[in-house]
C-alpha cells in the first residue's frame, strides 16, 4: 500500500495549471473592470467596497485562493469515500431550489445566501464528476454492459432533468459533457454518432417544415427500398433497419421537436433558436387575437430578442485585429452590450485587445485543456482518469458554447465563459474542479477507487 508523505503544499502539483487558472481568474477580473469602471470613481475604494462587480469577484477570487489551499490540503481518498453522499446532497440542493429558490431572469435555479446567490446545478457539476467517477472505478462495474451504461448516464443526466425543469436549459446542455469520460472508458462510438444524427436532424427541422421532412423522408425510405429490393430479399434485416430508421426520423421530427418548442423550452428560447436560422417561430400561438398595442409590442420584442447578440458582434468586430486598447472601446464603455460582465464577457476581450488578444485567451483555453487531458493519461487510477476528463469535458462545452454565442453562431443560453465571467458560483464551481484535480494528480501514485 502507498503510504502518503507529502510535508509540503507544493510536492507533486502541478504548478502549469495553477498558473493557467491564475491567469485566466486575473484576465476575467481585468475585463469585468474594464466594463464596469468609470472614471470619477476611486480604483482602490471601488475595489474594496464590495458594491461592484469586480469588486465581488475580488473578493470570490480572494476566497476561491482559501478553498483552493484547503483542497490542497485535504487526504484525497476523502474525495472517493464522499463521492456519493456528496452528489445525493447536490440532487437535495437542486431541490431545494423548489421550495426556497430565488427566481432570475425566469429561471428559479437560485439559492440566496445574503453575500451572493448559489446556483445549485451549477455546484452538482462537482458532485456529478466526482459519482460517475466513483462508479466507473468501480470493481465490479464492467462498463461495456448495457445496464452500467444505463447506471452511468443516469448520474450523469438526473441533474440535468431537474434543471431543465428549473428552466435553466443552457446549464442541463452541459451535463453532456460527461459523454466525454465515458466515451474514453469504453462508450460505443455508436452512441455519439446517435447523437450527431439528433443534432443533425434538429437542425434540419428547423430550417424546413415538418410536413415537407415527413414526405421527404418517406420517400428517401421508399427509394432505399426499391433500389435494395434484390439484397432485402436476401436479407430481411435490411428492410427493418430502413423502415426503424424511418419511423425514428419521422417521430424525432413531427413528435419529439414539437414537443421539446412547446412544452419544455420557454417562448423566448424557441425565438432566439429559430431567429438564429433566420425563420419565423412555428410553434407559436397563431390562433391568439392581438390588439394592435398587443402587436406592436410583439414586434418590438422580436427586435430585442437578437440585441445582445448584435451588440456582442459589433464590439468583437469593431476591436480589429489590435484592439482599441484597454478600457478604450465604444461598445463597452457606452454600455451597448448587456450582461457583458458575466455571458459576454468575451467581448470585453475582442474589443479591447481585438484578434490578438482573443487568440491568446483560446490559446490559454487550450494549453489548460491539453494540460488536464496530459494528466488525465497518467493517472493509475481510474477514479483520477475519469474526474480528469470530466473536468476537461465540462470546460471545454462552456468555453466553446459560450464563444459561439457571443458570434451568433449559437442561440443564446446562459453559458459562462469559465474563471472570466462574473459570478461566485461559476468561479467556486472551476475553482473546486481544477484543484481537486491537482489534488489527484499530485497523489497519482495512489489507487482509488
Amino acid at each position: 500500500m502507498y503510504q502518503q508523505n507529502n510535508p509540503t503544499i507544493s510536492k507533486g502539483v502541478d504548478w502549469l495549471i495553477i498558473w493557467l487558472y491564475a491567469a485566466l481568474c486575473i484576465i476575467g477580473l481585468i475585463c469585468i473592470f474594464s466594463v464596469e469602471y468609470r472614471s470619477p470613481d476611486s480604483v482602490l475604494q471601488s475595489f474594496l467596497g464590495f458594491k461592484k462587480n469586480y469588486s465581488k469577484q475580488l473578493f470570490y477570487f480572494a476566497a476561491c485562493i482559501l478553498i483552493a489551499i484547503f483542497i490542497l490540503l485535504t487526504d484525497s481518498k476523502l474525495f472517493t469515500a464522499t463521492a456519493n453522499l456528496s452528489y445525493l446532497l447536490g440532487i437535495v440542493l437542486i431541490l431545494a431550489t423548489f421550495v426556497f429558490g430565488k427566481e432570475i431572469k425566469g429561471s428559479k435555479s437560485w439559492i440566496p445566501l445574503g453575500f451572493m446567490n448559489l446556483q445549485a446545478v451549477e455546484l452538482c457539476k462537482i458532485f456529478t464528476a466526482l459519482a460517475l467517477s466513483k462508479y466507473l472505478s468501480m470493481q465490479e462495474t464492467d462498463f461495456r454492459k448495457r445496464q452500467s451504461q444505463l447506471i452511468a448516464a443516469a448520474i450523469a443526466f438526473a441533474p440535468a432533468a431537474f434543471s431543465i425543469l428549473q428552466g435553466e436549459t443552457g446549464l442541463a446542455l452541459v451535463y453532456f459533457a460527461f459523454l466525454i469520460p465515458m466515451y474514453r472508458e469504453g462508450l460505443p462510438a455508436f452512441y455519439l454518432i446517435f447523437g450527431a444524427a439528433m443534432a443533425v436532424l434538429l437542425i434540419v427541422s428547423l430550417l424546413f417544415s415538418t410536413k415537407s421532412l415527413l414526405i421527404s423522408f418517406a420517400v428517401m425510405a421508399f427509394l432505399l427500398i426499391y433500389f435494395n429490393r434484390r439484397l432485402i430479399k436476401r436479407n430481411k434485416n435490411i428492410f427493418l433497419s430502413i423502415v426503424a430508421v424511418w419511423i425514428f426520423c419521422s417521430a424525432f421530427v413531427g413528435v419529439v421537436v414539437p414537443f421539446v418548442f412547446k412544452h419544455v423550452l420557454k417562448g423566448y428560447q424557441s425565438d432566439r433558436i429559430f431567429s438564429m436560422v433566420g425563420v419565423d417561430n412555428p410553434y407559436t400561438d397563431k390562433t391568439a387575437v392581438l390588439t394592435d398595442t398587443e402587436e406592436k409590442e410583439k414586434k418590438k420584442e422580436k427586435d430585442k430578442q437578437n440585441y445582445n447578440v448584435k451588440q456582442s458582434i459589433i464590439a468583437i468586430g469593431s476591436g480589429g485585429f489590435a484592439g482599441k486598447g484597454f478600457m478604450k472601446g465604444t461598445q463597452t464603455q457606452g454600455d451597448f452590450v448587456p450582461e457583458q460582465h458575466t455571458d459576454f464577457i468575451f467581448t470585453s476581450v475582442g474589443e479591447n485587445f481585438g484578434f490578438w488578444g482573443s487568440a491568446l485567451l483560446m490559446l490559454i483555453y487550450l494549453g489548460l485543456l491539453l494540460r488536464i487531458v496530459s494528466i488525465a493519461e497518467r493517472q493509475r487510477s481510474t477514479f483520477s482518469r475519469v474526474y480528469a476528463y470530466s473536468v476537461a469535458g465540462i470546460i471545454f462545452f462552456h468555453v466553446a458554447v459560450n464563444i459561439c454565442v457571443t458570434i451568433g453562431l449559437a442561440p443564446v443560453i446562459g453559458i459562462t465563459l469559465p474563471l472570466m465571467s462574473y459570478g461566485g458560483s461559476s468561479m467556486l464551481t472551476f475553482t473546486i474542479l481544477i484543484f481537486i484535480l491537482v489534488k489527484l494528480d499530485a497523489d497519482r501514485q495512489m489507487v482509488l477507487r
